[in-house]
């Protein structure tokens, strides 16, 4: 049944409060790493632009809340902007400063303060994933076909029961979720399927049929459909321990749609429309909330997974663009110079803008429509 939305003071509140926590954990991966080379940190905060709120620790650090509450940053002693591009030392620095300058460190202790915060990220994503597997336990079903429904892609295809599915689209599966999930990707398309039958591999393209589903928000859903059934459900209950593969095991799972989804947008086989960005995100983050504990949790996880992700891309003024610049530099055997940073700097700010502009666009024709 169709309920009506969670309501815009509760989805900006939710938004707000998930996306300052990404982002924190995100800053404090560099903050952390930085105080363990003893860089001398300016200032930490969260969201950009004029200072709401702030306090100065016994380090020196601003600690702040800012206006506009999207991102934030770690400013180093040294940094010429937020984007910790290298900036100069205020005249009469003395060796003490420069000690404390992140740009004066070693060229593996910048690179690992610019990975920390993705690594962060994808940590926190993984021990949520961890988590969730721990308190509800996980699906072992075997990708194994007990029933085939009749004129349906599978029928039509000539899968059987006992067949075995080893492989989607190029894509190794070991349960039936992954099988499902993936199928769930490609409304009315043709994938390719690896099954095993008799000891024989035999490769098989159906053309999947379309489930459309409307959830309690009235966000509708176009899904793809076999129509296979998988013998007798195993759910297993797992110890904390093994959550944690599990947790991993889940991430690269994730990770591995990501960019097959990206690379089929890409190549023109998805549509661009379904790049989301901040609205579409504080929609989601307010759906989540408005379910329960859990459903936000899992919303946090996966959202810090795609931020370690792109902020790992080779982008300037993201972290996995400093990381460029450090490999350059660690090939040549001195850092670019500070005027070919700035344009890349600046290149990279108009790149992400665009993008920006582009999904934040994407997001309004979604509501609109």
């Amino acid at each position: 049944m169709e309920t009506s939305g969670p309501g815009i003071l509760f989805t900006i509140a939710a938004f707000i409060g998930g996306f300052s926590i990404l982002v924190f954990i995100h800053e404090w991966g560099h903050y952390a790493m930085a105080r363990l080379f003893k860089v001398r940190i300016e200032t930490f905060s969260i969201g950009m632009g004029k200072e709401l709120w702030g306090r100065t620790d016994k380090h020196g650090t601003r600690w702040r809340f800012s206006a506009i509450p999207i991102g934030g940053y770690v400013k180093f002693f040294g940094d010429a902007s937020i984007a910790s591009n290298p900036g100069d030392l205020p005249e009469g620095y003395n060796q003490s400063d420069r000690d404390a300058c992140l740009h004066f460190k070693p060229l593996w202790q910048r690179a690992l303060v610019s990975f920390a915060g993705p690594a962060v990220n994808l940590i926190a994503a993984v021990l949520v994933l961890a988590w969730l597997a721990f308190t509800f336990g996980v699906d072992l079903t075997e990708p194994k076909i007990s029933y085939v429904e009749p004129e349906t892609a599978a029928s039509d295809a000539g899968l059987q029961p006992g067949d075995i599915i080893v492989n989607v689209n190029g894509r190794d599966v070991e349960r039936f979720s992954e099988v499902r999930d993936i199928v769930r990707m490609y409304p009315d398309k043709i994938i390719t399927l690896e099954i095993e039958r008799d000891g024989a591999l035999v490769q098989m393209q159906p053309h999947l049929g379309t489930r459309e589903l409307t959830d309690r928000f009235g966000n509708q859903y176009f899904l793809g459909v076999l129509g296979v059934r998988p013998t007798d459900p195993v759910h297993q209950d797992i110890s904390l321990l093994g959550a944690l593969p599990e947790g991993f095991n889940r991430g690269v799972y994730i990770t591995k749609t990501m960019f097959t989804t990206l690379g089929e947008i890409i190549v023109g086989l998805r549509s661009v429309k379904e790049l989301g960005g901040p609205v579409r995100i504080a929609k989601t983050f307010g759906e989540a909330a408005s379910i329960g504990f859990e459903q936000f949790v899992w919303i946090l996880g996966l959202l810090s997974l795609n931020l370690g992700i792109i902020n790992l891309l080779p982008i300037p003024v993201l972290d996995g663009g400093h990381l460029m610049f450090y490999g350059i530099e660690a090939i040549k055997g001195s850092p670019l110079s500070k005027k070919a940073q700035e344009a890349g700097f600046v290149a990279g700010a108009a790149l992400m803008l665009i993008f920006m502009v582009f999904v934040t666009l994407n997001d309004l024709q979604s509501l609109a429509s």
